[in-house]
């Protein structure tokens, strides 16, 4: 009775899992150029501009995040009080320093490098869930994905993607960092998400954290030297991206395992390189052997370590 009920659910069946997976996927993956469009149209230049502009929009997708999260999950729009102290530490790894050293990278690296690199961000929760908070075992297949999805990042930086493009720690390293920033904050959504509904933490944490960036930018000089209608919809734009991939990233695994729904992941690196290539004019990069050999290692990483394992029926 149970199997077929399940069977009826529309969230799981593969078609739809695979539609709305890659909608979350291609639109995480437009975040790289939309940013650095955002750049352009803004006239953002230093540190403090950037920060402000991170802190405008998860503020805005913090708001959207739980106005969405509400409408799908038919829950509450504020948390219990007990989730406050669960919300801070998601709103500093999650919002502030992932957010923060990821918006300064991308100042110093193009679209398609910083999407190769935080496409390792996969493998990076891996190690994290496994060797730090023990949520899960490090198993060899999972190392034999993380290795060579790793294998990617030594492809861009040994080969290099254009004349000059050797590892720099603002922009390679801020990127990694980031990631690994990443990857603390989904153990903890993980370890923190049987207390109160994910999107409410996501949304307000979201929020709390994007208030304190936008606070942050602006204090220490943080300006827009210039306010355009593209520029505008770009902050719009990505404000969404936040709040409208990680609602469906959520109904998705509130319906389906997560490996189902993970393994679609790989599209986000994917989608970044050529988003890049055609909005930001990086095509040189983007089709050139080194970039496409990095890709094919990181997506391959990401497939290997989510996908499902075969387990013989009895």
């Amino acid at each position: 009775m149970s199997q077929s009920m399940h069977s009826k659910d529309p969230l799981t069946r593969g078609t739809i899992v695979f539609a709305l997976a890659l909608i979350a996927c291609l639109l995480w993956g437009s975040a790289f150029s939309m940013i650095k469009l955002g750049y352009r149209f803004l006239s953002i230049g230093g540190t403090a501009d950037q920060i402000l502009f991170a802190g405008l929009r998860f503020t805005l997708a913090g708001i959207l995040t739980v106005v969405i999260g509400k409408g799908i999950f038919k829950g509450s729009f504020l948390p219990k009080r007990s989730a406050l102290p669960c919300m801070a530490w998601l709103a500093l790894f999650q919002t502030i320093l992932q957010y923060t050293l990821f918006y300064v990278s991308l100042a110093h690296l193009s679209g398609v490098r910083g999407s190769i690199i935080n496409g390792t961000g996969t493998f990076w929760a891996i190690l994290v869930a496994c060797l730090i908070f023990k949520q899960e075992q490090l198993t060899a297949r999972k190392l034999a994905g993380c290795a060579i999805g790793f294998l990617g990042i030594l492809l861009v930086n040994l080969s290099g993607l254009h004349a000059g493009a050797s590892f720099s720690v603002l922009g390679d390293g801020f990127m990694i960092l980031s990631t690994i920033a990443s990857s603390v904050s989904a153990a903890l959504l993980r370890q923190f998400g049987s207390r109160e509904a994910p999107y409410l933490l996501s949304g307000w944490q979201f929020f709390f954290g994007g208030l304190i960036l936008t606070a942050a930018g602006w204090i220490v000089g943080g300006r827009f030297g210039a306010v355009t209608m593209q520029g505008i919809g770009i902050l719009i734009y990505l404000a969404l991206v936040s709040a409208v991939a990680y609602g469906l990233w959520a109904l998705l695994l509130a319906h389906n395992p997560v490996s189902k729904v993970q393994i679609y992941f790989f599209v986000t690196p994917v989608a970044g390189v050529f988003l890049s290539a055609w909005l930001l004019g990086e095509k040189n990069q983007a089709l050139g052997w080194p970039a496409l050999l990095a890709l094919i290692c990181v997506s391959l990483g990401i497939y290997i370590v989510n996908r499902p394992s075969r387990i013989k029926q009895v």
